[in-house]
């Protein structure tokens, strides 16, 4: 690794904790049951910190998110290490945005007060559902009633900026019962509210069983009532699955959907930086044994990079700007413009002046959009740029 030195160019910084109490029958995270491990993966990762921290002493890093896995069941004594090994080898912002995922069943006094004192600002729940049930049938092993309590607690040690994850499209689950899990959740007063569609992979439990799941159009239904009970609610809808009440975006997320650079740490984490993309192999032991297990890729070709831009910013509710678009990629948006208006007619897209984005409507069937989009700019790329 060399020095990177950009005159304090912002980076945000992921930190994967690679470990579940148990695995959830839906996820397809790299994440692992096995205690044994912890207290070696804290090692390997405060040591790459302290690596990486050398190498990007040149940037300030402004959020700062530990993901998983489950963060919150590897403790306080192992988060608060690694919050502080990040304070002392990067750069901090001074209103750095720290983020910590947490689930219901791991979360306690002693935990948060360790990460309030460690600086951490931001909580992510776990909470998927209101119902005990459908909770049980995708493998969650906390109800409810605990996820409030969690929620309450957090606010009692003085967060005020708490997100709730929740799922639709669950087995067995109806509109009507999944609009009762959003009231629910809604009653919780988050600040920021990330809903997702569920997918199952075929390698995963779920995905082996394949259970019967609510139909295409009950999932629509289910989504584009939700949207409107969370505008009526006061929240913004600024990307596919995300929703927040103003100003409390997750400024980390948006760093992926506006192509900003990002550092990421632990197997299976990924980076983006000076234009080049990598990642860690999905190995904990050998991340732990400290083996050569950065697959590196070669700097990310401008028409690859023009590509990402249109399918990352159609996921966000801004959308994309023409004239930022052809400033940055030094073409012809006509194409693109072309195949929006194609699509006018349909309620899939909108614009205002030279930004275009998606609508509700259009999220709900944004890869073919974003296929369209890109397909229509072909003869603007240059593959040998």
């Amino acid at each position: 690794m060399s020095r990177i030195s950009y005159n304090s160019k912002a980076l945000g910084l992921y930190l994967h904790i690679p470990f579940c109490a148990s695995k959830c029958g839906y996820c397809d995270f790299y994440s692992l049951t096995d205690d044994a491990r912890r207290k070696d993966y804290v090692a390997a990762l405060l040591q790459h910190l302290r690596e990486y921290g050398k190498v990007c002493s040149g940037y300030t890093v402004d959020t700062v998110y530990l993901g998983g896995g489950t963060p919150s069941c590897l403790g306080p004594k192992y988060l608060t290490r690694i919050l502080n090994e990040v304070k002392g080898c990067f750069r901090l912002a001074e209103d750095a945005e720290i983020t910590v995922e947490c689930n219901p069943e791991s979360t306690d006094k002693k935990l948060l007060d360790a990460l309030k004192k460690s600086g951490v600002n931001r909580l992510s729940l776990g909470v998927q559902s209101a119902d005990d049930n459908e909770l049980a049938r995708i493998g969650r092993i906390h109800t409810f009633e605990e996820a409030k309590a969690a929620v309450e607690l957090a606010r009692e040690r003085g967060f005020d900026n708490i997100s709730l994850d929740l799922m639709y499209g669950l087995p067995e689950q109806t509109k009507q019962g999944f609009l009762h899990s959003v009231r629910q959740v809604l009653d919780l007063m988050p600040e920021h509210l990330s809903c997702y569609g569920l997918k199952l992979e075929p390698t995963t439990k779920m995905g082996r069983e394949n259970p019967v799941l609510p139909e295409d159009d009950e999932q629509a239904e289910m989504y584009l009532a939700m949207c409107e009970m969370l505008r009526e609610s006061g929240f913004e809808h600024y990307e596919i699955s995300n929703f927040a009440k103003p100003g409390r975006r997750s400024r980390h997320n948006c760093k992926y959907w506006d192509l900003s650079e990002y550092l990421g740490l632990g197997p299976g984490a990924h980076s983006y930086m000076n234009g080049r993309r990598f990642e860690f192999a999905r190995d904990l032991k050998a991340y732990i044994g400290g083996e050569n297990i950065v697959q590196d890729e070669d700097e990310v070709a401008t028409y690859q990079r023009q590509g990402e831009y249109l399918m990352l910013r159609l996921r966000t509710a801004e959308g994309i700007d023409f004239i930022d678009l052809e400033k940055r990629y030094n073409i012809d948006s006509t194409p693109y413009e072309e195949a929006f208006r194609a699509l006018l007619g349909r309620g899939l897209v909108a614009h205002q002046g030279t930004r275009w984005f998606l609508t509700e409507e259009g999220f709900l069937v944004s890869n073919s959009i974003i296929n369209c989009i890109i397909e229509a700019g072909q003869p603007n790329i240059d593959t040998n740029t």
